[in-house]
């Protein structure tokens, strides 16, 4: 068989297969309209159902990455079937999920990475509007970052955990490339200011030290708003990610430019629904406790004792006293586990407030 004739054969199997795939995701779909039928009938009149189930998308995901043999990685078609996910779920009710904005921030592509396009995504100008929003109802969930593997904790996120009531539904994990960006009328050889968010300047040091030592770097509120004032600039470059570099129609002049190539950030789900376990699961609390010789040891012993994993701890000061603090603490495990129960109930006995933020299905992508 001839080359010509083998090429043929093959596009006509891709073509059957597409045909069969486009049947196969119209049925997944017709059954995730039958779903909201049924949950619609089901409940009271006027009362709403709850469409998305954090635990559910996860465990699809999981089990479609189990099942996976290859060629394409878990990863790809985790993301494929997202996005089938995302597409059905807006045919059931679309979700509306705020995240710091402006458009092109990397908290918005974390949005996108977790929930898939489908969803109707609110740009807010802060990390605290981001959660009255989800107070309010005004949307389903927030996105807000927490910490980054280069700079640490993001205060404005924990210290709004403190101000207000909200549950954290999941977590989303996105690695974080920053490229040096200009816009059409930049003269690169003039360049006077670079412009980007305190926390990317920061993880970017050691690169803008060694390429433009004398250039002053100014804080903006975010990598997309340092990408909109470069779109105007002719002496002005931003530092920012793919997303800012499209809508703002930037050019990379040096890419990947984070002192750290595994340069990451961990972005919260925050809303207001509790989300039952599903055995691969992490446990978010704030705790204070008495100001007292041995109180980090009180608090940290029944983890120890119990064989649970912390996988993170943070201290802020407290709203309520000077030289007060309060501990955020991240563990493996739900709230509802035995395990972590236990140790839940002997760090209650010994604080002064205890406060479960949530459990959530660990990050899948």
């Amino acid at each position: 068989m001839s080359e010509a004739d083998q090429l043929k054969a093959l596009r006509l199997r891709i073509d059957n297969l597409d045909e069969r795939l486009l049947e196969l995701i119209s049925e997944r779909a017709r059954c995730a309209q039958e779903v909201a039928r049924v949950k619609t009938a089901a409940l009271p009149e006027g009362e709403q159902p709850v469409f998305y189930r954090p635990e559910r998308e996860a465990w699809v995901l999981k089990h479609i990455m189990e099942l996976n043999k290859g060629p394409l990685d878990n990863e790809e078609v985790a993301r494929l079937f997202r996005e089938i996910m995302s597409s059905c779920l807006a045919l059931e009710q679309p979700l509306r999920v705020a995240y710091l904005g402006p458009e092109g921030t990397f908290s918005q592509a974390a949005a996108l990475k977790h929930f898939g396009q489908s969803v109707l995504s609110k740009p807010m100008a802060a990390i605290d509007e981001v959660f009255r929003e989800v107070v309010a109802g005004a949307v389903n969930f927030g996105v807000v970052p927490v910490e980054n593997s280069t700079e640490g904790a993001v205060n404005h996120t924990l210290d709004s955990f403190l101000e207000h009531d909200i549950v954290i539904c999941g977590e989303v994990e996105l690695r974080i490339h920053h490229h040096l960006l200009v816009g059409e009328t930049t003269r690169t050889d003039r360049i006077t200011r670079i412009y980007s968010h305190a926390q990317s300047l920061a993880q970017c040091r050691k690169w803008l030290d060694a390429h433009y030592p004398n250039v002053e770097r100014v804080a903006v509120s975010s990598n997309a708003d340092a990408a909109r004032r470069v779109k105007s600039e002719w002496n002005s470059a931003a530092i920012a990610g793919d997303m800012a570099a499209q809508l703002y129609g930037l050019t990379r002049i040096a890419e990947k430019i984070e002192d750290r190539p595994d340069n990451s950030t961990r972005f919260l789900i925050i809303g207001n629904q509790e989300v039952p376990p599903t055995g691969d699961d992490k446990t978010s609390l704030i705790v204070s406790m008495r100001n007292k010789p041995g109180a980090l040891h009180e608090l940290l012993l029944p983890f120890h004792a119990n064989g649970i994993d912390l996988t993170r701890i943070e201290t802020r000061p407290s709203r309520s006293g000077k030289w007060t603090y309060v501990f955020f603490i991240d563990c493996m495990g739900h709230h509802q586990d035995p395990l972590v129960k236990d140790v839940l109930e002997k760090i209650n006995g010994e604080a002064v407030a205890l406060k479960v933020l949530g459990s959530y299905p660990k990050a899948v992508l």
